[in-house]
């Protein structure tokens, strides 16, 4: 049975090969499937076996060839993968590479561009020495590179090693750890440079420390900022002096020290006599000129445990704590006035400056700050109401006056207002016609409560709240005013004496108001004398003269009143132009008993009168006074032995009656 005739295959790796075999021609299908056909034209069982053979052996030569193919070519296709991602790692390490170059150029560039210094030292001690400094570091200290290279970091506080922020920079180095210190650093030319600075370990791949980096930030402009603001806080802009803030602090501090020790504490509060007299005549700025003077003074006499503060306007405080090695005594408080009082010239001008003192001891006169600085105030008053120039210790009884201290200020602020005030006049009398040849005006407070209240109780609280001012201006129409009366009766010849305190004295427009105040009462200007004292013309001499002859053209009278008690010289006295000299009623006191005394007024009658002066002698009391002033050529008395001062009523009738100066036994009361 032969061969079937026909071939087919239907699988996709099947492929045909076309022999001979006995002379006939045969084609086989060879597959790499696993099942495969074969036909042919032939029936002989032979040449099929050996084309069966061959054709397997020929096929197992093709698949292996096939398969070394495509594993080569597998293995090129892997080998040309790894070769591909290799060069995507390559690039991307080389991109990296740069990226960590540029960076680090980026870094270096912006350490030395950095404002704030950079200063990179070695890990090992003890030296620690640096590597490496910025160029910041070479502007801000002053060192070039060189100059620090090498060396330890401490050459930056050179002797200034009391600082705790050095312990805490070696501690950072001892601990490696990072920290933080303000410090004061020195540049270069020994010019202070605060730095605050900041370090940081630096450490390798294995965590060990190999350097510190140190970035040093310079805020001295900051701490000096912050130094103003402080100064701002407690110190007094004008003089530098503790402010109120501080002196609290101060003093609540020396009161817990007290009271743990049982140690005193004298608190003084001081009070400039007459500085608004300066202000007034010189200006604010002379003013300043007398406050700061006044307080680098007192500061060269107090130790450094005190504390001098400036309360404002021309007043202060001065705490004193006692100390171990001395106690406390009135002698601190001499050595402050006698200091305030030395001679000061501003601007060509020599003033004198007194000053009041009151004093209040912790614990007996209050414990808490705000009650001892109240008690010394209210000394301090106590003290200009005895004549200034001194200093009282506080008292319970200065406390009650005190009180009423403040309700005559409030009252006085409207007695104008209420028309409270009077005049009362005291009669002059010349000594050789025994007639009255003028009155002094004095001001007197009726008050509607308190009833008459004496000069001693307001003027110096009007002097020192200014309301002399207003109350002066009205003395000065009141008295023109009255004068008019009587010289419309007749009384021609009658001069009134009207006083001036500094403080119209200072005034800019006072001969303006003194020529208002004759126009408007139509006075003639002989008729008004104006009074000032011997020590209120001496401050400002030049100032002085000028305004005295200012008043002179207007045609008054001028006189030196407690003349004798200043500091007047011949020269300066030869200057005024002046008419009368008065002689203070504290030399006439004694001038009976007292050889110094009674020396004193006889040269005062002989230099005013070999200066063509007229001179009256005030606060006569006895025959015997009057006696010695007549012998010795005194020209007019005014005292209690011819009359107290009297309501302008009685005065008049006086004038009237033609009282005069009787020289008998039963003399006027």
């Amino acid at each position: 049975m032969g061969l079937p005739t026909w071939l087919f295959y239907d699988h996709p790796e099947a492929y045909v090969r076309a022999f001979d075999v006995a002379g006939k021609k045969w084609s086989i299908v060879v597959s790499t499937a696993p099942h495969f056909f074969i036909g042919g034209n032939d029936n002989a069982l032979w040449a099929l076996l050996v084309g069966v053979l061959f054709s397997f052996g020929a096929a197992g030569y093709l698949q292996m060839i096939v398969t070394r193919s495509r594993r080569i070519q597998m293995l090129v296709d892997e080998r040309t993968m790894q070769l591909r991602t290799a060069n995507q790692d390559l690039v991307a390490d080389i991109a990296a590479r740069k990226h960590a170059e540029q960076e680090l150029q980026l870094r270096d560039r912006a350490i030395e561009a950095s404002a704030n210094a950079i200063i990179i030292t070695s890990a090992e001690g003890p030296d620690y020495g640096i590597e490496y400094v910025n160029p910041a570091f070479e502007r801000i200290t002053g060192y070039a590179e060189e100059e620090a290279l090498g060396r330890n970091i401490d050459f930056l506080w050179q002797r200034d090693s009391e600082q705790p922020g050095i312990e805490e920079l070696r501690a950072c180095l001892q601990e490696q750890r990072e920290g933080q210190a303000v410090m004061r650093n020195y540049r270069k030319d020994g010019t202070l440079l605060w730095s605050d600075m900041y370090i940081a370990p630096v450490r390798d791949d294995y965590g060990r420390v190999s350097h510190y980096v140190i970035a040093q930030y310079d805020i001295t402009a900051t701490k000096r900022y912050e130094s103003e603001l402080e100064f701002q806080t407690n110190r007094d802009s004008l003089t530098g002096l503790a402010n109120r803030t501080l002196l609290r602090d101060r003093l609540s501090q020396a009161i817990s020290y007290a009271y743990r020790y049982n140690h005193p504490i004298w608190v003084l509060f001081i009070d400039l006599d007459r500085f608004k007299f300066v202000n007034d005549t010189l200006g604010h700025q002379a003013g300043d000129i007398l406050l700061k003077a006044v307080a680098s003074r007192m500061n060269s006499v107090v130790r450094d445990t005190d504390t001098i503060s400036r309360m404002g306007g021309d007043e202060f405080v001065v705490v004193l704590p006692e100390r171990t090695d001395s106690g406390l005594s009135t002698s601190i408080v001499r050595r402050l006035m006698d200091a305030i009082a030395q001679p000061l010239t501003i601007e060509g001008h020599e003033f004198f400056i007194s000053s009041s003192v009151g004093v209040s001891v912790y614990p007996a006169d209050g414990v808490e700050p705000e009650t001892l600085i109240k008690h010394a105030d209210i000394a301090m008053y106590r003290a200009k109401e005895t004549g200034r120039n001194n200093f009282q210790f506080y008292t319970s009884e200065m406390n009650e006056r005190a009180l009423e201290r403040l309700r005559i200020e409030g009252d006085l602020r409207l007695a104008i207002e209420r028309d409270e005030f009077l005049l009362y006049y005291q009669p002059q009398v010349d000594l050789v016609s025994k007639k009255i040849i003028g009155v002094e005006a004095l001001i007197r407070w009726q008050h509607p409560e308190l009833g008459m209240v004496p000069p001693a109780r307001f003027i110096s609280l009007a002097e020192e709240t200014g309301l002399i001012v207003p109350i002066g201006n009205w003395v000065i129409r009141e008295a023109c005013r009255q004068s008019k009366v009587w010289q419309d009766e007749g009384f021609i010849g009658l001069r009134t004496a009207v006083n001036l305190s500094a403080r119209q004295f200072a005034q800019q427009n006072l001969v303006q108001s003194i020529q208002d105040a004759l126009t408007a009462t139509s006075l003639l200007p002989a008729s008004l004398e104006i009074e000032l004292t011997e020590s209120l013309v001496m401050a400002d001499v030049e100032q002085a003269i000028g305004i005295l002859r200012d008043m002179k053209t207007l045609g008054v009278q001028l006189s030196i009143d407690d003349f004798g008690t200043g500091y007047s010289s011949l020269s300066y006295l030869k200057r005024f132009p002046i008419d009368v000299l008065k002689i203070d009623r504290s030399f006439v006191n004694d001038i009976t008993t007292d050889p110094d005394d009674a020396a004193i007024v006889t040269s005062i009658i002989s230099l005013a009168h070999s200066l063509r002066l007229s001179v009256i002698a005030e606060g006569v009391e006895t025959r015997e006074q009057l006696d010695y002033l007549q012998q010795h050529g005194c020209d007019q008395i005014q005292g209690y032995f011819f009359s107290r001062p009297v309501t302008a009523e009685v005065m008049t009738q006086m004038l009237r009656d033609g009282t005069r100066l009787q020289l008998t036994d039963d003399q006027p009361a």
